[in-house]
């Protein structure tokens, strides 16, 4: 039986307490904590098994091949994808960056279409710019509704444009916690663009929902570790076998351990798919720590970590929509079983900027984002100076929710609002 107040143990940052107080964690958008068996799987790699991979015939490399080997079939198997298809980066801007120079420099001509939405992480947007200003194309936006959500008038508006080459869309937003209905938007723009390339940005639904890179019918989905209980600086991009194999999907980093041959005057690249983007030494333990996690939330069941999450959600909506000083961003209006909000909510304390309500909170032993989430775009259109975001995870407890409210009654005490 799923329960957080026993999950909470197995996180060893929560047996700290250096004021007092009990740590209440909410900000797992950001970054989450790490279980022991992440930590420990770290540790014995390094006391056990550290070598270089793919490049020795001693046995302690041929260990540590076998780890990393393992460790990413644990990782693609977690998003239902073959191992094959996975490109281990360091985060998921890491991947963006990947699509933007190792497809899209390659496949993006002048007068294409970038689709791309308001709601992304300026990961999701930065990257296109960039590709757009180095080919020729245009990156166009599709709009946000007031409650939060995508326009469906605009989407369709936007698809129905000559030359949609790419679209790039957040699974979830991570300012407004907007679960998009990626599945329908998906058959809606092969429809429409029969040749269009669709990157999906999992980076906040993969540590709250079951993700399917196969079901999905995606050409590139991206991923950080940090946000789905593994270690920072691992992340992944995976990628349809089909556009590995034609190299319409080529490397973008180049070194040794990605190549078939080297002369003075050309390289050749290894027909191997998990070995070819592979430049240089790899982060085996940031690996195994990324496995490790997928497999402690495997074990947990995806399916029940999402209830929670959605029991947390709707919990924290009640409590913080009975507060008159705040403005909840992002969906409200729904039906318990219809509902499209995952992992966060986020707020504006009128009168008050955001980073002096965290301040307050953190006083009181509250942990929360500030600031405008690296979404300044969202931001702008609905006039936000900044906002606070409360986010979740498998640690969490409706009594953190209690805390947060408790919090910020002394916002309003030291403010007098």
């Amino acid at each position: 039986m799923f329960n957080p107040k026993t999950i909470r143990q197995d996180f060893p940052i929560f047996s700290q307490n250096p004021r007092g107080e009990k740590l209440v964690y909410l900000d797992s958008a950001a970054t989450s904590q790490k279980p022991q068996v992440v930590l420990d799987a770290i540790t014995k790699y390094y006391q056990t098994s550290n070598a270089n991979v793919h490049r020795g015939v001693h046995q302690l490399s041929d260990r540590s091949t076998q780890v990393w080997d393992e460790s990413r079939a644990t990782i693609a198997k977690f998003f239902d994808a073959n191992p094959e298809e996975l490109i281990i980066t360091r985060n998921t801007t890491e991947a963006i960056n990947g699509v933007a120079y190792g497809w899209g420099d390659h496949n993006v001509q002048f007068g294409d279409i970038i689709l791309t939405t308001l709601m992304e992480h300026h990961s999701n947007i930065v990257c296109w710019q960039e590709l757009a200003r180095r080919t020729g194309a245009t990156v166009e936006y599709i709009e946000i509704t007031k409650e939060g959500r995508l326009d469906q008038k605009s989407l369709a508006a936007k698809l129905s444009l000559p030359k949609v080459r790419l679209l790039a869309l957040t699974h979830v937003s991570n300012t407004l916690g907007t679960l998009n209905p990626v599945a329908e938007i998906i058959v809606q723009a092969r429809a429409l663009q029969p040749d269009i390339r669709i990157l999906i940005d999992a980076a906040q639904s993969a540590p709250h929902i079951p993700v399917s890179f196969a079901k999905l019918d995606v050409d590139f989905l991206v991923f950080s570790g940090h946000k789905m209980l593994g270690p920072m600086g691992i992340g992944g991009l995976l990628v349809r076998q089909s556009l590995l194999q034609s190299g319409e999907m080529r490397p973008w980093l180049f070194g040794g351990g990605m190549i078939a041959a080297v002369t003075k005057d050309a390289t050749t690249f290894t027909d191997e798919l998990s070995e070819r983007f592979v430049a240089g030494t790899p982060d085996v333990a940031s690996a195994v720590g990324l496995a490790a996690a997928c497999a402690y939330l495997t074990k947990l069941h995806m399916s029940d970590v999402g209830q929670h999450d959605l029991e947390l959600v709707l919990y924290a909506l009640e409590k913080l929509s009975a507060i008159p000083e705040l403005e909840i961003i992002g969906p409200q209006d729904f039906s318990e079983s219809e509902v499209d909000r995952v992992g966060s909510v986020a707020f504006i304390y009128k009168g008050v900027h955001a980073h002096d309500v965290a301040q307050v909170l953190d006083s009181v032993g509250v942990a929360v984002r500030s600031g405008h989430h690296c979404t300044m775009p969202l931001h702008e259109q609905f006039g936000w100076v900044a906002s606070v975001r409360a986010s979740c995870n498998i640690y969490n407890t409706t009594a953190d929710i209690d805390a947060l409210v408790t919090g910020l009654a002394k916002v309003r005490q030291v403010f007098k609002v």
